[in-house]
């Protein structure tokens, strides 16, 4: 176990490794996978931004998922064109639309949760018995009250 002095750099070498472009897309690749040509680690950002946050501008969004809005644009066209994506007016400026998901979008993310859900358990089933639940509690509680929380 490390030092009260090395837990930051341990936890910020973990987190360094979990958030790396790479591991990212490999993971939206896997959850991606077979669920058609307009779903895979470019578009995915954009489906899970919007099951996360609701409707939202292109501009908003871009903010929210790490990407310029006109990314999110194209991203956003292929996702409409499937029929996962729809654009909306914006009732606060009628010269602004909003991205939503549609039915199916939201589907399509639920099943991609689902993958990810599964992953994770498949990857922690050789823990030791409560070691995965204090774990996910942790890990709750670092996101919610640690650096990185909403202020």
């Amino acid at each position: 176990m490390p030092n009260d002095a090395e837990v930051g750099h341990e936890i910020a070498d973990a987190l360094g490794a979990l958030l790396k472009r790479g591991t990212r897309a490999q993971l939206h690749r896997r959850l991606t996978e077979g669920l058609g040509p307009a779903v895979d680690e470019a578009t995915y950002p954009v489906l899970s931004g919007l099951a996360r946050t609701g409707p939202l501008s292109a501009a908003d969004l871009a903010g929210e998922i790490g990407l310029d809005r006109s990314g999110v644009t194209r991203r956003a066209t292929r996702l409409e064109e499937a029929g996962l994506l729809r654009r909306d007016p914006d009732p606060a400026d009628r010269r602004a639309t909003l991205l939503a998901l549609t039915d199916a979008g939201r589907r399509t993310v639920d099943t991609t949760r689902q993958r990810l859900a599964a992953h994770i358990e498949e990857s922690l089933a050789a823990w030791p018995p409560g070691e995965a639940r204090a774990f996910a509690r942790q890990l709750h509680r670092f996101v919610t009250t640690g650096p990185f929380a909403d202020s």
